[in-house]
């Protein structure tokens, strides 16, 4: 059951898959790999194909997804961010681990091709098979934030 100040909720949400991933990548893995270079397919169910025109117009595309090999049942609510041990343990929402109440991914990726209701991408960490539950255009400046800050222990990739 799930508690805020105005509202108590037991229902479970539905969601419906828009797709699925076909990667490369067969098992998950928390090896620091180059994902930024892994290409992937996204495939769209059918029906949906119409619900992709106009996407080829955005150089990326951000990706939801259901981390569904993620481990199901999560007893601690802090970890060591991205296995660090010299790191003090952060909450898991502070984190990007997998193991999470609700395991949700979210990746922006680069959109190489589209074909029909097919989704050439570069840069998704999902697993092949993964499902995908939206997709959404990358916008500049309405999904970046200005003046961003982090904690220093978090690695800043280059970009």
């Amino acid at each position: 059951m799930l508690y805020n100040s105005n509202i108590v909720t037991n229902s479970p949400m539905i969601l419906t898959p828009i797709g699925f991933v076909k990667s490369p990548l067969k098992e998950p893995t928390y090896e620091r790999l180059n994902l930024k270079e892994i290409i992937s397919e996204i495939v769209i169910d059918a029906n949906l194909t119409e619900a992709l025109d106009g996407l080829e117009g955005f150089s990326h595309i951000i990706v939801l997804y259901w981390m569904h090999r993620a481990k199901a049942e999560r007893k601690n609510l802090k970890t060591h961010p991205m296995g660090r041990q010299d790191v003090l343990p952060q909450g898991i929402f502070v984190v990007r681990t997998p193991n999470r109440p609700n395991p949700i991914g979210k990746q922006t990726v680069r959109l190489l091709e589209r074909r029909g209701n097919m989704l050439k991408v570069q840069g998704l960490d999902a697993i092949d098979g993964t499902p995908v539950i939206d997709i959404k255009p990358y916008i500049p400046g309405y999904d970046s934030a200005t003046n961003a800050t982090t904690p220093d222990w978090v690695i800043r990739e280059e970009e």
